[in-house]
């Protein structure tokens, strides 16, 4: 062998390249172990990229006109509806007690955020089929930004409403469905926890709107998704950005049964402070009183399947 070759493979070798390898493998390596613990997320958003796209097309073809939005979206959101509610009674066995709260008069829908909040998409498809109901929906900034989803969630009602829009929805007669907990609760709460801190907007709202606020809490939903990366740190990035979106897993076909408890009046005597404690309140008794705790996964799955279960 050369003096030439010699040299050149002692260049290549491991022990000189090993800094530059480590440099190199470890980011691939974080990148791959990222988008394995995103996947659920990143397949979801691939999804409604898709139904954004058909949606386009749907309004091109079709020459939407910007005075009558409600009216053409009526027939793709009836196909979402369709789908969502059948996917929903053959996967989950969902079901919904207590709809008759829902069926007349305007109102403000609050409930416990989920990992995922499926069971309230759920109960909106199930809304729009069997009642011909509109619920419109407030959610984060940051979805309704995301880049390619505004028409869809246009066309389903979900958007970044403010006080006044709120108000507007309500006083033409339709619901409106907020989380207090919002994301905060979604990526860090345990069990169940009610996690509202000291929010009490949709209570300014309803008492603006002088409607009553609707307590909603869906048993084993946190038995579908479960997140993780629960942490100071991330608690602390979720603070700063309000943008933090913790892994998730699940998927399971656990039994979603949905309780919608009596609503409660609007009264012009109450602060909003005082609202907002109430509606935690609701739903904190319908949780005690319809979820086992602490939330079991092969229990929920029972009771999927298990066909002599009761709730009692």
């Amino acid at each position: 062998m050369s003096w030439f070759s010699q040299i050149l493979e002692n260049w290549i070798s491991f022990s000189y390249l090993e800094e530059y390898r480590a440099l190199v493998v470890h980011p691939l390596w974080l990148l791959k172990l990222l988008i394995l613990l995103y996947s659920p997320f990143i397949c979801t958003v691939l999804c409604l990229w898709a139904l954004s796209f058909v949606l386009h097309i749907y309004k091109k073809i079709n020459n939407q006109q910007e005075s009558d939005v409600s009216k053409f979206w009526e027939k793709p959101r009836k196909i979402i509806a369709q789908v969502c509610d059948i996917f929903g009674k053959i996967w989950y066995g969902y079901e919904v007690i207590g709809m008759e709260h829902l069926r007349k008069g305007p109102g403000i829908i609050v409930y416990y955020h989920s990992a995922t909040a499926i069971d309230y998409s759920f109960l909106v498809a199930k809304l729009f089929k069997e009642a011909q109901r509109e619920c419109f929906s407030v959610t984060h900034r940051g979805i309704y930004r995301l880049p390619g989803l505004k028409i869809l969630l246009n066309s389903i009602n979900l958007k970044d409403f403010n006080k006044a829009e709120c108000v507007e929805i309500l006083k033409k007669g339709h619901l409106l469905g907020i989380a207090p907990g919002g994301g905060r609760e979604a990526n860090f709460s345990y069990d169940y926890n009610i996690m509202w801190g000291n929010s009490t907007g949709f209570a300014r709202v309803a008492l603006e709107a002088k409607v009553p606020v609707i307590p909603m809490f869906t048993q084993n939903v946190c038995e579908t998704y479960r997140n993780i990366g629960k942490s100071r740190l991330t608690r602390w990035l979720y603070e700063k950005t309000r943008l933090l979106y913790l892994p998730i897993y699940g998927g399971l076909p656990v039994k979603l049964t949905t309780y919608i408890g009596e609503p409660i009046p609007y009264d012009p005597n109450i602060t909003a402070a005082e609202l907002a404690e109430k509606a935690k309140t609701a739903i904190e008794n319908l949780r005690d009183k319809y979820q086992k705790r602490p939330g079991n996964i092969l229990r929920a799955l029972s009771e999927r399947f298990d066909k002599h279960y009761k709730a009692n």
